[in-house]
């Protein structure tokens, strides 16, 4: 499936790193910063979550909640979280299910070697729901400018 801007972000409910369910469209009146990054404690997704830890207070200002999407489990994004201070949710999403709805489970090329992974893809959702924005080519270490 392939989304665009403008178009009513599907709902989802799924587990955050505590266990408890997040649902998307619990979030209507607030902008939401909803990234799809491949795996907790890898470089360039450690990158990526600290920049945007680093500018949360921008962000908040903003008005933006965020919330990363993986398929990693609930206890390892709650390491992750730990071992980097993150101070917004993460959401485990270990059937792809979300991934599915929103197109970022993909075929992907690494050394020669395809395989089915996450591709990294940010949509920026407005308080009515509707994507605004859709970043797919995500520069980890300068995310949050991206997105401001």
């Amino acid at each position: 499936m392939s989304l665009s801007i403008g178009q009513t972000a599907p709902d989802f409910t799924s587990k955050d790193q505590d266990g408890n369910p997040v649902t998307l469209s619990d979030y209507r009146g607030k902008k939401v910063v909803l990234y799809f990054y491949p795996k907790d404690s890898t470089p360039g997704c450690t990158a990526q979550a600290c920049n945007l830890r680093d500018n949360h207070e921008a962000l908040t200002e903003a008005g933006y909640v965020i919330l990363g999407i993986s398929p990693d489990s609930e206890k390892r994004h709650q390491n992750f979280i730990n071992k980097n201070e993150l101070p917004f949710t993460l959401i485990s999403d270990e059937d792809k299910s979300v991934h599915e709805l929103y197109g970022t489970w993909q075929l992907k090329k690494f050394m020669g070697r395809e395989y089915m992974g996450t591709v990294r893809t940010t949509f920026i959702i407005d308080e009515n729901g509707v994507i605004e924005n859709i970043i797919e080519k995500v520069k980890t270490k300068e995310h949050t400018a991206q997105i401001l």
